[in-house]
């Protein structure tokens, strides 16, 4: 009962988080869609497997586009036209992992749930705009709407599909929103948004980060524990450590700053005393295309 009126109260506050914000039109790099269609829609016919309408047949028309069973039910020649499927799809990636499943303090949430939040915010915000959101990993295929959302919703609260959901095929051009700690090793991130950004996909990291992470203000002896496992170790006395471990964590955020950089994702940074509405708007701010 405990984890189901978590569960509800993480989809009340993303749901809350959204409010007031005008509907987001994410800035995919899709420019030969925006060209071809020269407009600001979300939805036209094109390419794509999707279903969209049926229209009149015109003479500039293929033959090989012709309906030819819902043509047969009246005098008219039909077309079946799907919804065209460009890089207005947005992949999403809450990491839910052991070390995220922390939090220093009973009065901050979880890195976990944050990521949670600020997840489900977005997607709320993209699909009400028409964008089609997944959850990588877990979803077949991309959707949009209200009931797109609810699906959305419905599966990660199922539970969020490991790391090695990132190794999943992903529709080339699409955006990806990828919200962790990212305290792995610098190499297994590169390794990761190397092989996402060959598809080419861009997208944005959003790290989130425990303030007792940052300011390490522990003293005295201190048991510390692998995230997930019994492995332990005992630190005599953490306050010596403190400048040592500061400067090793700030070295590991450069470096995967500017492994961001050179593979074109955007690095944002987000701590969970801050409001849940910064870091959603400095989200909204970049997948708006905002510079």
């Amino acid at each position: 009962m405990a984890l189901l009126s978590r569960k509800r109260d993480i989809r009340r506050e993303a749901l809350s988080l959204s409010q007031g914000y005008p509907a987001l039109l994410a800035e995919a790099e899709r420019v030969a869609a925006v060209v071809a269609s020269g407009v600001h829609g979300r939805r036209r016919a094109g390419q794509g497997e999707t279903f969209w309408q049926y229209r009149n047949y015109q003479t500039t028309d293929a033959a090989n586009q012709i309906d030819w069973r819902r043509s047969a039910r009246g005098d008219q020649i039909f077309v079946r036209d799907n919804e065209w499927e460009a890089a207005n799809t947005v992949y999403l990636w809450p990491d839910t992992r052991a070390g995220m499943e922390w939090g220093s303090d009973k009065s901050l949430p979880t890195k976990a749930d944050r990521g949670r939040v600020l997840t489900l915010a977005i997607a709320n915000l993209l699909m009400k705009a028409g964008e089609r959101c997944a959850l990588v990993g877990a979803q077949d295929r991309a959707r949009s709407g209200r009931v797109g959302y609810e699906r959305l919703a419905e599966t990660m609260m199922r539970g969020t599909p490991d790391v090695d959901a990132l190794n999943a095929d992903i529709a080339a051009h699409a955006r990806f929103v990828i919200t962790s700690d990212f305290l792995d090793p610098v190499e297994d991130w590169r390794v990761r948004l190397s092989r996402l950004s060959g598809r080419p996909v861009t997208g944005v990291m959003m790290q989130i980060i425990d303030p007792a992470e940052e300011s390490f203000p522990f003293k005295g002896r201190l048991d510390m524990r692998l995230p997930g496992g019994a492995k332990k170790f005992l630190l005599g006395r953490a306050e010596t450590a403190r400048e040592e471990y500061q400067a090793r964590l700030a070295a590991h955020n450069e470096r995967i700053a500017n492994t961001a950089a050179r593979l074109g994702w955007t690095l944002i940074r987000h701590r969970t005393d801050e409001p849940a509405t910064t870091a959603l708007n400095a989200l909204y701010q970049t997948l708006a295309g905002e510079r």
